[in-house]
């Protein structure tokens, strides 16, 4: 019932900036809180950044000054917005959404290359 459209992945050179959106769509009262997860190969799922529909935000170490969250309430979606991108930010990059009433769910992934 709740789905989750994720876009702006895809390859950038070390420097370059990224911009991800995940929409979320369905049967949605309403949402505590969105954010982003990050898969490299061979290593465990990390937070990226997440925000709090009252508009708190969390970031990992290792993003913080590159990367910025934010989220439109009216539109349920969230962006991120990654510069400075770095080869180890590579990863598959996957949506998180927290509905009220309902629990989480996850988008299916969109990969973030950064390489030359």
């Amino acid at each position: 019932q709740v789905q989750l459209v994720e876009s702006g992945g895809g390859l950038v050179q070390p420097g370059g900036s990224l911009r991800l959106s995940c929409a979320a769509s369905g049967s949605i009262f309403g949402i505590n809180a969105m954010g982003w997860y990050r898969q490299a190969p061979g290593k465990e799922r990390e937070l990226v950044a997440d925000i709090t529909w009252s508009g708190r935000t969390n970031y990992a170490d290792s993003v913080k000054g590159r990367f910025a969250i934010s989220r439109d309430n009216a539109k349920n979606t969230v962006v991120l917005k990654m510069n400075s991108l770095k080869p180890e930010d590579t990863a598959v990059y996957y949506c998180h959404v927290v509905v009220t009433y309902r629990g989480d769910y996850w988008g299916q992934g969109t990969q973030v290359t950064v390489s030359s």
